[in-house]
């Protein structure tokens, strides 16, 4: 079985992470790397991307085109690089258990959000972090951060800013985690929808590898960034837009999840006169209720108290 990925050290951990699942299950597996649009982009804002160049898809289409041309087999993806609306001739045939979906704080010199002294610098290359952070610290000024995890850290410790926000997840798969000082809530920060998830793509009539994929499948993070992709798809929005969603089941309760929704920035505007606007929504539900109704009733509440779709 042959493995698209990006050439990255995060995203050949998560290949070599599926490939080593697979092997187990018997199967030889081969990793072929290939360089994505967003890799060839790294000194270019994720806003210029966006607005400029057609953001959707800049970490995937080389991968896909690869795939529908039978290079690979399979594609492993970070799911919050995924366009939520994918090509038909694609299916995502497995999704693992997520791990942590949280953001983290990293600091050569501070302990948390909190302990950041006024006026202080935070790297992020994520607009939906620096609306949220704004709300909790409105003092804070913001570096552009590109490239990969470690050298954002080096940026980091080499006193480019006083502090980083990453994926937790990331972190954890990397063993990058000596500067992690607090992984912050989704009441302070929510994550990118998929965000802690990995996503395994095929070609939609590849019954073999189908089949070969299903057992990967983790039915409860397939459920919660399903309702989180709807949403994120009935807003109009992408990967890099300021949109965060979170879905989790609720410990104790079976078949039950709860959901929560942020869209910060312009996208807010027409509902705040802040300086930093942030819509939220927060609810539970019992079981009984599809992943895509539940991320679309997400989605409609945030319309409802004032939130702008995006194009």
């Amino acid at each position: 079985m042959r493995i698209g990925s990006r050439g990255s050290q995060l995203a050949l951990w998560q290949a070599n992470h599926i490939a080593a699942r697979l092997r187990t299950l018997g199967h030889e597996v081969t990793i072929e790397i290939i360089r994505t649009t967003g890799d060839a982009l790294q000194h270019v804002t994720f806003a210029k991307v966006s607005t400029e160049l057609g953001g959707k898809g800049i970490f995937t289409k080389e991968i896909e085109e690869a795939l529908r041309e039978g290079r690979i087999d399979l594609a492993v993806h970070s799911l919050k690089d995924l366009p939520t609306d994918l090509d038909p001739a694609f299916t995502l045939a497995a999704i693992p258990e997520r791990v942590d979906p949280r953001d983290a704080l990293l600091s050569a010199r501070y302990t948390s959000l909190a302990s950041l002294p006024h006026g202080a610098c935070v790297g992020t290359s994520s607009e939906r972090r620096r609306a949220q952070l704004l709300v909790h610290r409105s003092d804070l000024r913001f570096q552009e951060f590109r490239g990969n995890v470690d050298t954002r850290i080096r940026k980091m410790v080499e006193g480019q800013a006083d502090a980083i926000i990453l994926a937790s997840a990331g972190l954890e798969r990397l063993g990058l985690t000596e500067y992690r000082r607090e992984c912050l809530a989704p009441e302070i920060l929510c994550p990118a929808a998929g965000q802690g998830a990995l996503a395994i793509e095929t070609r939609a009539d590849d019954a073999e590898t189908l089949a070969i994929l299903a057992s990967l499948d983790h039915s409860a993070t397939r459920y919660a960034v399903t309702a989180e992709r709807t949403a994120l798809a009935s807003l109009g929005g992408g990967c890099q837009v300021p949109i965060g969603i979170h879905c989790a089941p609720v410990p104790g309760a079976d078949g039950a999840y709860a959901i929560q929704g942020v869209v910060a920035g312009a996208a807010a505007k027409a509902a705040s006169s802040a300086a930093h606007p942030v819509i939220r929504v927060a609810f539970e539900h019992q079981q009984g209720l599809s992943p895509q109704a539940l991320g679309r009733q997400l989605a409609e509440e945030l319309l409802r108290q004032g939130a702008q779709p995006f194009a």
